[in-house]
């Protein structure tokens, strides 16, 4: 996979994959996928590399600007935990979509989001526009002309969904309630685990989106923190998604449960996608809703979801209590948060 002949084919072979960024070394790790691997994979993370996986480290400069004609990738943002996993699953069943699941290369670019403009950062805000525009170029590819590619990013990318979207597709955002986001994460011992590993990160960013924020994490009790992730998540989307703007489409995660074949026409009608319903009602008599979208070999259930949030609400119940009531608290203080639908809508 020589630079030069990569080059050559990247604009056109969806299948070169520029997975992760060195930024410290300026080099992107490119790997070779087929599309079958694409629809397989949960996540294009580290764990997409498998022995068979080629792959090989180029500078960054090797790989081509495809230009402002370049197709632009549609995104699915959401909060965490909330399903996205499922809905990109169904909605790349339903038209000729190549689905692209928490690609790294985005943690990267929000990463260097971080830190623009302060002295540490390693891209000028120019490069990092010019290569943000680069990267959707990249994974807006796909594998025939007409395909869409709609890429489903990690909770944290939210923070950057506007420099995302900027250039062109649209989004969709995915969230709960707080009280049925609480049951869920509550629910599940690694998904406590993971989202009080990333409350830290998660209370800088509330704190920087909030000026006077008199809170320190440490203050917070453990459920407390797993509400503070959501209203930072939700804060976050208010800002980078406003969902007034049409390209926006927030749904509800729990509203999409009670009516799926419904909600589904709406996404692929948000999307560009032409589908029929016999194409929806195939797509939900599948097995994708019986599984685990995370680990498909494992069975999962709206009515088994539903059996576990209520098992968690009742375990939990003074401490998911206590964590609404700082929510709703917090919001109180900043007319920014007002609208956010802390119960739903």
């Amino acid at each position: 996979m020589a630079a030069v002949s990569l080059s050559d084919r990247f604009a056109a072979d969806a299948g070169l994959l520029p997975h992760m960024a060195d930024l410290a070394n300026d080099r992107m790790l490119v790997a070779q996928l087929g599309e079958g691997d694409y629809r397989s994979a949960s996540f294009l993370d580290q764990r997409l590399l498998t022995d068979r996986i080629g792959r090989e480290w180029v500078p960054w400069t090797a790989l081509p600007d495809l230009g402002a004609t370049a197709p632009h990738p549609h995104f699915i943002f959401h909060i965490g935990h909330v399903g996205s996993t499922l809905v990109s699953r169904l909605i790349a069943e339903l038209a000729d979509v190549l689905p692209l699941r928490e690609p790294m290369l985005l943690r990267s670019l929000a990463q260097v989001a971080e830190r623009i403009g302060r002295p540490e950062s390693l891209w000028s805000p120019t490069l990092y526009r010019e290569r943000l525009r680069q990267v959707c170029g990249w994974l807006g590819r796909g594998f025939r002309p007409g395909q869409q590619a709609i890429v489903k990013a990690s909770s944290v990318i939210t923070a950057i969904a506007d420099d995302l979207t900027a250039g062109g597709g649209r989004a969709l955002f995915l969230h709960v309630p707080l009280p049925r986001y609480l049951e869920t994460i509550l629910a599940g011992e690694a998904s406590t685990a993971e989202t009080l590993a990333q409350a830290p990160a998660r209370m800088a960013r509330l704190a920087g989106q909030l000026p006077d924020f008199p809170f320190a994490l440490w203050q917070l009790a453990p459920v407390t923190r797993i509400a503070m992730s959501w209203l930072c998540e939700m804060a976050s989307a208010q800002r980078t998604l406003p969902p007034a703007d049409p390209r926006h489409q927030w749904m509800d995660f729990e509203a999409f449960l009670s009516d799926p074949a419904a909600a589904l026409a709406v996404q692929a009608a948000h999307f560009g996608l032409s589908v029929d319903s016999g194409r929806i009602d195939t797509a939900l008599a599948g097995p994708i809703m019986r599984q685990y979208s995370k680990a498909p070999e494992h069975g999962y259930s709206p009515d088994l979801r539903r059996q576990l949030q209520a098992e968690a609400a009742a375990r939990h119940a003074r401490a998911i209590g206590e964590a609404i009531a700082w929510v709703e608290a917090t919001t109180a203080r900043y007319n920014t948060l007002a609208e956010l639908p802390i119960h739903g809508r």
